[in-house]
């Protein structure tokens, strides 16, 4: 980085939106209370206690970071880093980069406490959940909607992580106040939230369980541009005709629906039905089906037969093929 963000944690104070002045608390402080009742006391008890890492795997030590964001299929655009600048933990914007700040004693006295790994991880989730849900974007300080939305999403998370409910919802359960406050949540508010995420996550794995996996096969890529045009021989097996479609700027040539709901154009010398397009149900009552051509165009079909683009141009007419 060239300099240690922390060091620099005043000029946080000005330059993240969730601070206003320079004669507000502390921003670290007043960004995300959400463990000041307890954090002293825990620090005390605590003070040496293991940490969140966010090394590679090649060092024997868990990336929190990645993991966290594998399971939302994000990629680890944000960087963690130790401080004992924040008194718990924080998220914050500077210079246009997101970080995650934490105090590595304070997640060790609460892992402690909890008796559980899974509770510093849910501090750190938490605190993502405020980057995801735009919340470090906003002008303000915390507020209690913003603190539920990042609890679910800590839930959701560590659901997906392979943690239990109870898990999820320790370190919360052992820091977070009774009562909620103007910018904070109450305890049981807090729990409520962060199990509705570990249980909508629940429900998706769940689902998962009890459907076979969809083909992995990757989709064929078509080059439009050169890809020849499908032809259907008219001695194969006999194709039924609903309809005529008459185009204003060429009367003269032969245009037919069929009952795949393909259209095409008939070559009478050749002997040839060359498709150029096909019909789709819309959702419009007024215009009930789209014909869309290989190069995507779309024109829409009225519930009389009326073919419009998409100026409301009337440009053909779908009649009885006789």
């Amino acid at each position: 980085m060239g300099q240690d963000i922390s060091s620099n944690y005043r000029v946080f104070r000005q330059d993240n939106c969730h601070t206003k002045t320079n004669t507000q608390l502390d921003f670290f402080m007043k960004r995300l209370r959400l463990y000041r009742s307890l954090a002293g006391l825990l620090m005390v008890l605590w003070p040496t206690v293991g940490t969140i890492s966010a090394q590679s795997s090649g060092s024997g030590q868990r990336d929190v970071l990645r993991e966290i964001t594998d399971v939302v299929g994000l990629k680890p655009r944000f960087e963690l880093q130790a401080t004992s600048q924040v008194q718990n933990a924080a998220a914050v914007v500077y210079g246009g980069k997101r970080y995650l700040l934490y105090n590595p004693q304070f997640v060790g006295a609460v892992n402690r406490a909890g008796r559980t790994d899974w509770a510093g991880i849910s501090i750190l989730a938490h605190e993502m959940g405020h980057h995801l849900n735009g919340h470090t974007l906003k002008p303000g300080g915390s507020n209690p909607t913003d603190e539920l939305e990042a609890d679910e999403f800590s839930g959701f998370v560590l659901r997906k992580m392979g943690a239990s409910m109870a898990q999820a919802q320790a370190a919360m359960a052992i820091v977070s106040d009774d009562e909620a406050s103007p910018t904070h949540p109450g305890r049981s508010t807090r729990l409520t939230s962060i199990g509705e995420g570990w249980q909508r996550a629940n429900q998706q794995i769940v689902a998962s369980t009890r459907t076979a996996a969809p083909s992995a096969t990757p989709a064929v890529l078509v080059n439009r541009a050169t890809a020849p045009v499908r032809t259907v021989a008219t001695s194969a097996a006999p194709v039924s005709i609903l309809g005529k479609i008459t185009f204003r700027n060429s009367p003269d040539v032969p245009f037919y629906l069929t009952n795949r709901l393909n259209v095409v154009r008939v070559d009478p010398s050749e002997r040839t039905a060359q498709v150029v397009g096909r019909l789709t149900r819309s959702e419009s009552l007024s215009f009930p089906y789209v014909l869309i051509d290989s190069q995507q165009n779309r024109l829409y079909i009225s519930k009389n037969g009326g073919i419009f683009d998409n100026t409301g141009r009337q440009v053909a007419m779908l009649s009885d093929p006789s």
